[in-house]
């Protein structure tokens, strides 16, 4: 076994391996260094089979390592960071290696064999982009966004690959072959992991400029999945969007000649990212379903509803009144939640006849939502009452609880990051899914 792990005031020595203790966490036995990169170490876990200690250092490179300089608390700073972005992107349902923090300096993960391209994701057009694409003015907008892939080989500056290079070098890892199927994964979950951070890193006020990720085949599932880090190594992050206040690492490239001060910094640049970036995780503003049934008979249809609200991270209120039988009371609870400044989305779930949702929808001016709950028998004719409104009514009607639940989540991700991000993986789950299935599907057939 290794000797201690360096830089982690948290390990400590025991007969066969180290022990590194987390934060008030349980300790993990440390087995032998698997990799070891510019600014990490891995570790394998004696006692967790299947996952591994990722171990940052306190170590700053530039240029494949030409400029290198010692950054007395990065290991901390950077570890602070990856391990936020990786609990955003983990709890918006991106599939990553991330399992926990362990230490102020590690975190543990699943174990990867790990594809060796970086994906490049550019929103912004600067740094080597424009030095190869010459006549293309900094700042210039991708929209979509501008994939790059890279191949990881320093000794050659990691070169510039097309999507035919890393078919053709038929990568096998973790016992997966890296084919079409796998690139367009790993292509479309580039896109969405950026779309994320993005989305977030614009509720501090910055810009999500580029970008670079890797990924990884999980040794025990086979399944390709985000790896290794996301720090302030990552990406290009300029505050209002104004490139002379970068955060990231592009000012320590930049530097004339490295001094103290110069990497005092650096630094403190560093410590504003892994400060904000905790606040990517928290939500910005906050919004209700109120689901309101004309019988406790509808109620298996509004657990659904429920259900659904609470994957998106919405509270939801189910509540019985009837449209037809007690007006003046279904109008009395309408107010209840138009009194406290809450963003509100009413779903009227009405059987028969559905006066419920046109009631609630000429009475107040949050969204209401007609979800009523079709029987085969009159089914057909019961859905006229929730279709044709009279005028000057905008309830839609939506006939499935489940998306009757995602479009409310899809009006209140319209302000609150958390529940876009959501939305934004859910998306990219289902293609990956039918992608899966696809390819699953062509094997048994050939």
């Amino acid at each position: 076994h290794s000797s201690p792990i360096p830089d982690s005031s948290n390990s400590m020595s025991v007969p066969g391996a180290p022990l590194l203790r987390g934060t008030g966490q349980v300790s993990c036995l440390i087995g032998q260094k698997l990799n070891e990169g510019k600014t990490k170490q891995i570790f394998e876990l004696v006692d967790q089979p299947g996952l591994v200690l990722v171990q940052s250092k306190d170590q700053i490179t530039a240029g494949n390592a030409v400029r290198k300089d010692q950054m007395e608390g990065k290991a901390a700073i950077a570890n602070k960071t990856t391990s936020c972005v990786f609990k955003l992107l983990q709890e918006s349902g991106i599939k990553t290696a991330f399992v926990k923090q362990q230490s102020d300096t590690a975190f543990i993960a699943a174990h990867c064999e790990m594809i060796p391209i970086e994906w490049v994701c550019r929103r912004v057009a600067t740094g080597s982009f424009l030095k190869r694409n010459p006549g293309v003015k900094e700042g210039y907008r991708f929209s979509p966004l501008k994939m790059e892939m890279f191949f990881k080989d320093d000794a050659n500056n990691d070169p510039q690959w097309s999507e035919e290079q890393i078919l053709e070098a038929k990568f096998s890892l973790a016992g997966l072959t890296i084919g079409k199927c796998e690139v367009d994964i790993m292509n479309r979950s580039t896109v969405a992991i950026f779309e994320i951070l993005e989305k977030s890193w614009a509720t501090q006020n910055c810009t999500l400029v580029d970008m670079k990720i890797e990924f990884g085949v999980n040794v025990k599932t086979q399944e390709i999945v985000l790896a290794d880090v996301i720090d302030n190594d990552s990406w290009r992050l300029w505050p209002a969007g104004d490139r002379s206040q970068q955060k990231d690492k592009q000012v320590y490239r930049d530097l004339k000649e490295v001094t103290p001060e110069a990497m005092q910094m650096v630094k403190r640049n560093f410590e504003w990212v892994s400060e904000r970036v905790k606040l990517l995780l928290e939500s910005q503003s906050r919004g209700r379903v109120v689901v309101l049934m004309g019988s406790t008979s509808d109620m298996a249809h509004c657990e659904k509803i429920k259900k659904a609200c609470t994957s998106y991270g919405i509270p939801c209120i189910l509540r019985v009144t009837s449209a037809h039988k007690g007006p003046d009371e279904t109008l009395r609870i309408k107010a209840e939640y138009e009194g406290d400044g809450v963003p509100t989305v009413f779903v009227a779930v009405a059987g028969r006849s559905n006066g419920l949702g046109p009631v609630m929808s000429g009475n107040t001016a949050y969204p209401v939502i007609n979800c009523p709950p079709l029987t085969p028998d009159w089914g057909a004719q019961d859905v006229w009452s929730s279709l044709r409104m009279p005028s000057g009514l905008g309830c839609s009607t939506i006939l499935s609880p489940d998306a009757a639940a995602q479009f409310a989540a899809q009006i209140f991700g319209l302000t609150d990051h958390l529940v876009w991000c959501k939305l934004r993986a859910s998306m990219l789950n289902t293609w990956v899914s039918l992608k899966v299935a696809d390819k699953k599907l062509q094997a048994c057939s050939v």
